[in-house]
């Protein structure tokens, strides 16, 4: 799923830390489950493009992707959307990379004192073929799919491509900057992306405000 491997990228392999902010991880997976959403048929927007609705209330076999489907109670805005999906997302995830065998979580104390965790990779191939595939597009060696262009824009959504990937900040950003805009997915699909994108970095935006009081 597109979450799991997003949950992939933003983990440092070698200390098993996040690569990013909690706020802009758990937001950075609601977008790609909205995604997800978007792409299975069970969500689109109405026919103003503002809002997002269930339009398909089939039930979906992923058990994340239907709880998510659940929180949609009425039409709601992309901004709006993340931030109800987000809630619980970043552990659903990771308990499904832990059922997978791909990582497995150990405690951490930050400072010697505050409780945390650790995402220790144990599937190596899994991992570093999600990071090979991006990697490669983010360093601009081959365009883009669905696949890693959405997960590059929503990387560039909570400004992590530098974190993610090695190489010059500045050039990175560049290339995700044009990746996000770029065609490669469907007009229908590509619009979608554009407002989850722009949805999921208000929500940073407002988390961080928040965080900062103010």
């Amino acid at each position: 799923m597109l979450t799991e491997d997003l949950m992939l990228l933003f983990i440092n392999q070698q200390n098993g830390k996040l690569l990013a902010d909690s706020s802009s991880v758990e937001n950075a997976l609601a977008g790609a489950v909205l995604i997800e959403l978007v792409d299975s048929g069970r969500v689109a927007f109405e026919p103003n493009g503002k809002k997002l609705q269930v339009v398909d209330p089939t039930p979906l076999k992923n058990a994340l992707l239907q709880e998510s489907v659940a929180r949609f109670d009425k039409p709601m805005k992309p901004q709006r959307a993340v931030e109800r999906i987000r809630k619980k997302l970043r552990d659903n995830v990771i308990a499904e990379l832990e059922g997978r065998g791909v990582l497995r979580t150990e405690p951490r104390k930050v400072f010697g004192i505050f409780p945390a965790k650790r995402y220790v990779i144990t599937n190596e191939t899994v991992s570093g073929e999600v990071r090979k595939a991006v990697g490669e597009v983010a360093a601009g060696y081959r365009g883009a799919d669905a696949r890693t262009g959405a997960l590059i824009t929503l990387l560039f959504a909570v400004k992590a491509v530098h974190k993610a990937f090695d190489g010059d900040k500045r050039e990175l950003n560049k290339r995700a900057k044009d990746i996000a805009a770029g065609n490669w997915a469907g007009d229908a699909v590509r619009r979608a992306v554009e407002a989850i994108q722009a949805g999921v970095t208000a929500a940073t935006a407002a988390a961080a405000a928040a965080a900062s009081g103010g």
